[in-house]
């Protein structure tokens, strides 16, 4: 689960339109942040990164292009809940359209039809409605396998995996475990050369997954046009 927050930082790295602004770091649990990060990378190096490999290696590109894109239509509930809930009417509705069209013509999302329509995919959680209205980030805190998060980005996580996530309403426990692991590992072979390019780079893997999570939130935010003088 790790791997699911990490898609969020650095998949922004590809993301157009998004302009990032310096953001203040407060981060007064670090010894404990660092800590948690840590055990969060010795447990994706041991276990996680070796399955993705193992799943790129079999698994034909088609087959995890259609789970990526069965993962995405899945999400895209998340996201139209939460922009209804800013008042992004045209945004909600948008996403709406994408739920409905790829989820009948797109053969229960398998297939991205909305996007070839125009369609374009939107990025709202919880954490952001949070952020929309008026709650600061709170420090910074990373989460044991869940990874870098804040004080209000955790309680929007919550309440994005606890009520916005169709796969929490599977009634089989089996098939809804197995959904979960599948959509980690599927996220986490996306991110195999990003993470490692990241981890070529950065001088302090820590410190950069931080800056970047927490600049990048605030720019999600005011949809990436952040204020340079306002204080979360």
């Amino acid at each position: 689960m790790h791997t699911v927050r990490l898609v969020l930082v650095l998949g922004s790295l590809a993301a157009p339109g998004l302009c990032l602004a310096q953001a203040e770091t407060y981060d007064p649990l670090e010894p404990l942040n660092r800590a948690i990060f840590s055990f969060n990378e010795a447990v994706d190096n041991a276990i996680v990164l070796p399955i993705a490999k193992g799943y790129r290696a079999i698994t034909p590109s088609f087959v995890q292009t259609g789970v990526r894109n069965f993962f995405s239509n899945l999400e895209d509930v998340r996201v139209m809940t939460n922009n209804l809930l800013q008042a992004k009417i045209r945004a909600g509705t948008s996403d709406f359209m994408r739920i409905a069209v790829n989820s009948t013509f797109g053969l229960l999302g398998l297939l991205d039809v909305a996007s070839e329509m125009g369609l374009r995919k939107n990025n709202e959680d919880f954490g952001q409605t949070l952020g929309r209205w008026g709650f600061g980030s709170g420090p910074y805190l990373v989460l044991p396998l869940l990874g870098p998060s804040s004080f209000r980005d955790s309680t929007g996580l919550f309440v994005d995996l606890q009520y916005l996530d169709p796969v929490r309403y599977m009634d089989d426990v089996g098939p809804r475990n197995r959904t979960y692991a599948l959509r980690v590992i599927s996220n986490r072979t996306d991110l195999i050369e990003a993470k490692a390019a990241v981890d070529m780079a950065a001088l302090d893997g820590y410190e950069f997954t931080r800056d970047f999570y927490l600049e990048r939130r605030r720019a999600l935010v005011y949809d990436g046009r952040p204020p340079r003088d306002a204080e979360e």
